[in-house]
């Protein structure tokens, strides 16, 4: 197959190239991009001088540069997304721009060329926030986004689910809980202690401490995508879940445990503004109908992580000194060469 990932250089994005070139190396990948500040074309250095991977430096946004490259491409993975909840709570223009906008564009250039496999990664989050004891998140779970991300999260599904009906175009959604692993952005729960504690400093945990995520390895999602693509149903959404609901607060003690801390390095502070106090999602669909379920214990996946970040340490000082932005521009030119 011939893929399109948008969003590839991103965290969970790259990741997927990486599986997909990994374990099909009859398969050609397109990775789009528009390198906004969590983009980091480091995450994939070791495919340089790879034939079957190619990147084009572009923005959802613009049509023209899509229609040079869609004709050839058999599916597009779409992933480019603004993610990060606090960044939508303070500004939410982008949200809608890339969330909202983009995919709408992204959806009339698949369907303008040859109703291309369009697949939609989505968030847990379009459906709200659960109680204690509230049965999981599932395809039938109805929405009720709490925050401008999950919001535009929502209506980025909406549109996907309305060129399906309208246009015919054949798409796929996942939802999925929280990802953890390797190349995300040091911005996010896991990361972000990890880095706090390898400089020394104290981990700032929201509120009490006691909002609860479900947790899933990043390499089990590629793999739960990767099954979606080449054997979901058409007009099908699957939940995607990690079987691994955690406070905010035993994610922090698992993290200090693995380093070698004590709860003294912990620093409590004012609580998110509209913070979703649970998520939880039922995987039962997908296991199901195509066999997934995750492979990965969370045990395992946080002993990798802060394993990955420690050896990985170059990597890190390079997004904290804005180095990889310089490694971007070097490479940003870089063009299919239909482009």
């Amino acid at each position: 197959m011939n893929l399109l990932v948008t969003g590839g250089a991103g965290f969970i994005g790259s990741n997927f190239i990486h599986y997909i070139l990994e374990n099909y190396p009859q398969d050609k990948v397109i990775n789009f991009d528009a390198l906004t500040y969590a983009g980091n074309l480091e995450n994939l250095k070791s495919l340089a001088g790879n034939p079957n991977y190619q990147f084009v430096h572009g923005d959802i946004m613009d049509t023209l540069l899509l229609e040079k490259i869609i004709p050839d491409i058999d599916v597009i993975v779409h992933f480019a997304a603004e993610s990060h909840v606090d960044r939508s709570i303070l500004d939410s223009d982008a949200f809608v721009r890339t969330n909202v906008n983009g995919t709408l564009n992204l959806l009339e250039v698949a369907k303008n060329n040859g109703n291309k496999r369009f697949h939609h990664i989505s968030t847990d989050e379009v459906f709200g926030s659960l109680n204690l004891g509230d049965p999981a998140f599932n395809e039938s779970t109805p929405y009720d986004p709490k925050s401008p991300y999950s919001a535009s999260k929502a209506s980025s599904d909406h549109l996907v689910r309305s060129y399906c009906h309208t246009h015919k175009l054949p798409i796929t959604i996942s939802n999925c809980s929280n990802n953890y692993g390797p190349y995300q952005f040091p911005e996010k729960l896991i990361p972000f202690f990890i880095t706090k504690l390898m400089a020394g400093e104290k981990v700032p945990v929201y509120g009490k401490g006691d909002n609860i995520r479900d947790w899933l390895h990043v390499k089990d999602h590629c793999v739960a995508i990767d099954k979606i693509i080449r054997e979901g149903k058409i007009g099908e959404t699957y939940c995607i879940g990690g079987n691994a609901e955690k406070t905010n607060l035993e994610i922090t003690h698992k993290i200090l445990e693995l380093m070698g801390f004590d709860e003294k390095q912990i620093e409590y502070v004012d609580d998110r503004k509209g913070h979703d106090q649970r998520y939880a999602v039922d995987f039962s669909k997908i296991k199901e109908e195509l066999g997934w379920e995750p492979q990965i214990s969370f045990e395992e996946g946080m002993q990798e992580t802060v394993k990955w970040y420690r050896e990985n340490i170059d990597w890190l000082e390079n997004i904290k000194n804005g180095n990889y932005k310089k490694y971007n521009k070097e490479h940003q030119d870089d063009k299919h060469p239909q482009v």
